[in-house]
């Protein structure tokens, strides 16, 4: 998971993205809203955070002008709670949810998990392949052997991979999605990763849900379709 988290006051975007990373999403921060509205329209973010009162241009004004370009990126609003009129114009806008401050950082991730999920068409809570089940809010993964043991990068990894099963991630675009920074284009950490996830929880005599596309990168084939 990857998010943009547009935010003026320091402090606060200091300890969300802090907290966030600690719960294994890749956060980017800026604190004005011009260049968060270009950096919005030129990379590839799962979720906007968006608070409402910005330098540059208002959070208001950033929403209006991504949705009327067509950008189609899942919103949150960030709002103080009595601005109740700034949460209705930013729904009619095309937000897809708010939280007011202060609020928990486990909800705030609840309420990420649920809007790129909405945006997918998915089920907001969970994911299914077969015997494996992977709950985004417990951050846990199930097959019928029972709870599968993954790590922090391996349970995003697999997120991932699984969110968009049939599509091709190159090693680059892995690296970005779920370690959040730049690695020697030699690194070999993805395909190691890779190797333990399908250890982890494929199913044996069958082929494995990690596909390789030789000379691209990974993707995810459901067991009725690999």
């Amino acid at each position: 998971m990857k998010v943009l988290f547009i935010e003026d006051d320091r402090k606060i975007s200091e300890f969300v993205k802090k907290g966030l990373r600690e719960l294994g999403v890749v956060v980017d921060t800026c604190e004005d809203g011009e260049e968060g509205f270009v950096l919005a329209l030129s990379q590839p973010y799962d979720v906007l955070l968006l608070d409402i009162m910005l330098p540059g241009r208002d959070g208001l004004a950033v929403l209006r002008e991504l949705r009327e370009r067509k950008n189609s990126i899942p919103v949150i609003l960030l709002t103080a709670r009595s601005a109740l009129n700034e949460r209705v114009e930013g729904l009619n806008l095309g937000a897809d949810d708010y939280l007011s401050k202060p609020f928990y950082i486990e909800e705030l991730l609840a309420r990420i998990h649920a809007v790129s999920r909405r945006s997918n068409g998915l089920p907001v809570n969970a994911m299914e392949d077969g015997d494996l089940v992977v709950d985004l809010i417990a951050r846990e993964a199930k097959t019928e052997q029972g709870k599968v043991e993954l790590t922090a990068r391996e349970f995003n990894l697999l997120g991932l991979l699984m969110r968009s099963a049939g599509r091709v991630y190159t090693r680059t675009q892995i690296l970005e999605h779920v370690w959040g920074y730049c690695f020697d284009p030699q690194t070999n950490v993805v395909d190691v990763y890779i190797r333990r996830l399908r250890g982890k929880i494929d199913v044996k005599g069958k082929t494995s849900r990690i596909e390789t596309v030789r000379g691209v990168g990974y993707r995810f084939n459901r067991l009725n379709e690999g």
